[in-house]
């Protein structure tokens, strides 16, 4: 078995706010005084998670903060074996939250910047925005996207049980404009969130997805149009979405037809890497490195990254699959 750290690997679905250092949070709580509640694993459902991850956000309210959080994400994912990124912030909200709203974006890509050059880890950032917040500051979101070349996508979040047609117009320039559409759907609403994802949201790429299993419609729609669902297994046993690991559909996916991939979505809450990830599939459910490998090779075709990235990591992941 082949050692996967070492494999390349694409990172798809990954909140930022959600990867940040415990003895980071620490330090920038007591600095601001902010009363970060104790997590000692799982979460008893959305709720709970959404509390202590508004903590943690609230914690970051300079532009070093943020800079430390993305350049703290590029060393810990470039020791992981993760040689590319699409990292997701709610830059928007945190403009609103602060006053300013290009400081906490531009603060990010500055960190960014940082860590690939000290790391050799390349990122591209995708702008997120919860449901239940305003069209105009989704409109906000696709503004920085445009602003920014490394914003790469915006994509909606938050509570799925929100129609996405308030949003239609927006997605609509976003996509005429050449900026990707990344929508969470079917994570915790069926599958009808995700057939709304592709035919109102125009999504490239589905954050979970793994309800549409209870749609053979929305399976052949994802078959048909080949759009890859970025699989987080782990927080979705976190979240008390799936019962364990062990019983998580993924494989179920992959029997569809459909493209699958993998990613951590929140790490600092459920202490998982990509590379832990890797080897729940090897260890639990019984991927061999094959199969290991074509999922990180769906990632990689998945991406938003740039064709000569994408034609390495191939090469490079196809290298390890031949153990040279």
């Amino acid at each position: 078995m082949r050692d996967l750290v070492a494999l390349p690997k694409a990172h798809l679905h990954v909140h930022l706010e959600s990867t940040v250092l415990a003895g980071t949070v620490a330090e920038l709580a007591d600095q601001h005084g902010v009363d970060v509640p104790v997590h000692d694993g799982g979460f008893a459902g959305f709720a709970p998670f959404a509390a202590h991850n508004g903590a943690v956000r609230d914690c970051l309210r300079r532009a070093e903060d943020f800079s430390r959080i993305a350049y703290e994400f590029c060393a810990e994912e470039a020791a992981q074996g993760t040689r590319y990124a699409e990292v997701t912030f709610t830059a928007a909200a945190h403009g609103e939250r602060l006053g300013d709203p290009d400081m906490p974006l531009e603060a990010v890509l500055s960190g960014l910047a940082a860590g690939q050059a000290a790391h050799g880890i390349e990122c591209r950032v995708i702008v997120d925005h919860p449901r239940k917040r305003s069209v105009e500051r989704f409109e906000a979101s696709l503004r920085l996207a445009l602003a920014h070349p490394q914003v790469v996508a915006i994509g909606m979040a938050g509570a799925e049980d929100y129609s996405l047609a308030p949003f239609a117009g927006v997605f609509r320039a976003a996509r005429e404009a050449g900026v990707g559409l990344v929508h969470h759907a079917g994570e915790s609403c069926g599958a009808a969130s995700v057939a709304e994802a592709v035919a109102v949201g125009l999504a490239d790429r589905i954050g979970h997805g793994f309800r549409a299993l209870e749609d053979p419609e929305v399976l052949k729609l994802l078959r048909d149009r080949a759009i890859p669902l970025e699989v987080c297994p782990s927080s979705n046993v976190a979240l008390g979405l799936v019962e364990s690991v062990s019983s998580h559909p993924l494989p179920l996916l992959i029997d569809a037809g459909l493209v699958v991939t993998l990613s951590t979505d929140i790490p600092s809450s459920t202490d998982a890497t990509l590379t832990s990830e890797y080897r729940l599939l090897r260890d639990v459910l019984g991927f061999d490195d094959d199969a290991l490998a074509r999922i990180a090779t769906n990632a990689v075709d998945a991406s938003f990254a740039p064709e000569d990235t994408k034609t390495s990591l191939r090469q490079d992941i196809a290298a390890w699959r031949a153990g040279s």
